[in-house]
């Protein structure tokens, strides 16, 4: 069994062909995935998604490339919006100083709108960093510190000491297809030194589809492709690592189980 933590089925790529991504999902043995929100102003679409498919959750959230067109979007909010039965976690949120789409001040902003409004309700903060290792710390560092909040870091891309200082924080760390990728050792010693009850696998479809499919449309039936690399990095069997990351999705998004 394997859940895909992190797809975005609302996206043109995947929403043409929406009943066949999850019949395939279904046939690779895939149980679970959430949706993944990136406009609260579009929530409406997320949920319907997930109240339409049972296997399908979703969150709520502003992804750091629109914060600044969503900056109108309070910690009550998000609050508020969460408390849809299908919705089992906050964000994705984030700082992306790669691409630099939106103001570094809108981003750190809305990060810590959504930090607050995940220690509100418990739920999982989903938490998108990237080029941003040393000021993403920072942050995490300064908000556990003020209380803790669940949260983990999507699609990790990150450098050996964020990981280690989310861990140390109560974070998790969730690996998509990039790790299947060449060039992406320093992912892949992340993934050797990750305690066992505290990583996922995602695919971040329609994005980053691993090898053997790379540079094609991603789906959630791909992240077995992602679990087989991660596995093989860890030295564990396949029905290992889905054993362990079930576990893991399920006590970090524990309204899921609901």
């Amino acid at each position: 069994m394997l859940i895909d933590s992190h797809c975005h089925l609302d996206f043109p790529e995947l929403a043409a062909d929406r009943a066949g991504v999850l019949a395939r999902a279904r046939a690779a043995g895939i149980e679970g995935m959430v949706t993944i929100s990136t406009r609260v102003k579009r929530f409406d679409e997320i949920k319907a998604i997930a109240e339409e498919n049972a296997e399908v959750w979703c969150s709520v959230g502003t992804h750091p490339h629109h914060a600044d067109e969503e900056l109108d979007i309070f910690t009550e909010d998000l609050v508020r919006l969460s408390a849809h039965p299908k919705c089992v976690a906050i964000g994705e949120a984030g700082l992306d100083y790669f691409y630099d789409n939106a103001p570094k001040a809108a981003q750190e902003t809305g990060l810590r709108r959504h930090i607050a409004a995940s220690r509100l309700t418990g739920l999982p903060l989903v938490i998108h960093s990237r080029s941003a290792d040393a000021h993403m710390g920072a942050v995490l560092s300064d908000e556990v510190g003020q209380g803790a909040f669940p949260f983990v870091l999507h699609c990790f891309t990150g450098g050996a000491d964020l990981a280690r200082q989310a861990l140390a924080l109560g974070g998790y760390i969730s690996f998509s297809g990039i790790i299947t990728f060449k060039n992406a050792e320093e992912i892949r010693e992340v993934a050797k030194f990750v305690p066992a009850d505290r990583y996922l696998v995602e695919t971040d479809a329609p994005y980053l589809a691993p090898v053997p499919h790379r540079g094609g449309t991603n789906e959630p039936s791909y992240v077995a492709h992602t679990a087989a690399k991660v596995a093989e990095v860890r030295g564990i069997s396949l029905e290992q690592l889905g054993a362990e990351t079930t576990d893991n999705f399920f006590r970090l998004f524990s309204k899921a189980k609901a």
